[in-house]
């Protein structure tokens, strides 16, 4: 989510990169350290697999910028820095910068409701703002789950209309907007609908006038049809089942919707745009500074997440971010911006790490001034109280469930492959994560408590639960037909599937299909 406005260094930038090996080479102390970089990717550098394009961009010019492994393993096609990929969330600062544009016009406020301009959109008994879309404060919930619930298959076409008529059909919310902060998508795609409306054309045409073309980002568009076709595209891939076919099958999104997602660029014109956010050279230094400038709760709480940015640090180094990820595409954008470096690596391989890879290659470049760990170092042992914490949570604000098991002496959620780590006395992280699970142990009137803080400064607060769980003739009897409107969908629940649902018998389907019955849409 961002915003900014005019440039003209685009020809500078994409003549770099049509040889960025060559200016790279005459750099004995920047070979060195770029021989690191690719020692980081050598995972991807290879004629068999999919891969990843990496830029890096330092005190405004381009310090390296290769490709490792295939766009197209089909035909043989290496990927290059000039490669194009589908960059998911990355796509959500450019629809913000957007909206702050035509804010700065004075076409809209940010306060605005967003049914001013989305009559689709119910009237569910709270105002949301644009604003509130922007900063995922706003309650909508999410369109995937809402469209898979609807009856659509995960390789389905979903176009804008189909997320539209999903949200139309919604009674409630998930929260009063502006009390909590949850990621999603539809808050993106209502915004790409109120750029159309308001500017009078496309965010596709809206951005590319605005922003791509000022800034030289000529290989950048929003893909607004699955059936473009687009020079210079990757394919993605998944690993596939079995291991057959080179184990790997195309995974690539099946979409006609935008602004949350299908930004189609490379990372050179990201580094572009990532030198925007730092001079402003399109919308302004005030636009700029907007993009990067918390939103809050209603009670005043930051949220450290901008427009389409995410606001934090790293290491002791302040850091703006944004991941991606959709189908086998796997990307990271990171900027710090007080020492002048930005990251971006743009993968085609779900199995890849952008996010843990962008922040290895920044420690090559800025290690010496990280003040801080990556991780909080683990305790010599584990506190005293972990296998009282194991068991059944139950989280009264998100309504998630999740559960925790005591084995071998390590605290881990139940189906992970790694423990929590100890950190201190109550507080625990997942094993490659920053993120602080703290527990509260049970009293006389109160049972074991569990916060965690993950990407967000606001906490998940969860309960253990230990009540006996129904017996299996109790939970037989939600057996039957339901029926949603919100989603228009009719879902037969199978006795087997009620069980399982509750943990009560191993995934084991007695009366048939394992799948369950499910008609209409």
């Amino acid at each position: 989510m961002h915003r900014c406005h005019r440039v003209l260094f685009a020809s500078v930038m994409s003549t770099m990169l049509a040889a960025p090996m060559i200016a790279i080479a005459a750099a004995p102390a920047g070979s060195s350290r770029h021989a690191q970089v690719d020692a980081l990717f050598a995972r991807w550098d290879g004629q068999a697999t999919p891969g990843c394009a990496l830029g890096i961009r330092r005190n405004g010019e381009l310090d390296y910028a290769r490709g490792y492994g295939m766009s197209n393993l089909e035909h043989g096609i290496p990927i290059t820095p000039q490669s194009i990929f589908h960059v998911a969330s990355i796509s959500k600062q450019f629809t913000a910068f957007a909206i702050g544009l035509l804010a700065q016009q004075g076409k809209l406020s940010l306060d605005d409701d967003v049914r001013k301009y989305v009559r689709e959109m119910p009237d569910l008994g709270h105002a949301i703002t644009i604003a509130q879309l922007i900063h995922h404060t706003n309650g909508l919930r999410e369109q995937g789950q809402l469209v898979n619930l609807a009856g659509w298959r995960s390789d389905d076409l979903t176009t804008e209309a189909d997320i539209l008529w999903a949200l139309a059909r919604q009674r409630h919310l998930n929260f009063a907007p502006g009390t909590e902060v949850v990621y999603g998508n539809a808050a993106y795609t209502v915004l790409a609908v109120i750029v159309r409306r308001v500017s009078g054309t496309s965010l596709r045409a809206y951005a590319e006038e605005h922003i791509f073309q000022p800034l030289g980002m000529s290989s950048t568009h929003f893909h607004d049809d699955h059936k473009e076709m687009v020079a210079g595209r990757t394919a993605a891939y998944s690993p596939r089942a079995g291991g057959g076919s080179g184990g790997w099958s195309i995974s690539i999104p099946h979409i006609d919707h935008y602004g949350s997602t299908s930004l189609f660029s490379t990372v050179g014109d990201l580094l572009t745009w990532q030198q925007n956010l730092l001079d402003g050279r399109v919308g302004g230094p005030a636009l700029s500074a907007w993009m990067q400038t918390s939103g809050a709760l209603n009670d005043g709480s930051p949220i450290a997440y901008g427009s389409g940015l995410r606001l934090g640090a790293y290491r002791g180094l302040r850091m703006v971010s944004h991941d991606g990820a959709d189908a086998g595409y796997r990307n990271e954008a990171v900027m710090f911006p007080d020492q002048k470096l930005a990251i971006v690596a743009l993968c085609n391989a779900s199995p890849a790490t952008p996010t843990e890879l962008t922040r290895k290659v920044a420690e090559l470049y800025l290690g010496e001034q990280m003040t801080e760990p990556a991780l909080a170092p683990a305790l010599p042992g584990p506190p005293a109280a972990p296998a009282a914490w194991a068991g059944l949570y139950w989280s009264a604000q998100t309504d998630e469930v999740l559960r925790l098991e005591w084995q071998d002496g390590v605290l881990r959620q139940a189906g992970a492959t790694a423990g929590l780590v100890p950190i201190a006395d109550t507080v625990f992280r997942p094993a490659d994560m920053p993120h602080e699970w703290r527990f509260t142990s049970a009293t006389a009137s109160a049972p074991v408590s569990l916060d965690i803080r993950d990407f967000w400064p606001t906490r998940r607060s969860f309960v253990q639960i230990n009540q006996a769980m129904p017996d299996p003739a109790a939970l037989a009897a939600y057996a039957g037909l339901y029926h949603s409107d919100e989603t228009d969908m009719r879902r037969r629940l199978r006795r087997f599937e009620v069980l399982r649902a509750a943990q009560m018998e191993p995934m084991v389907d007695r009366e048939g299909s394992a799948q369950g019955s499910a008609q209409g849409r």
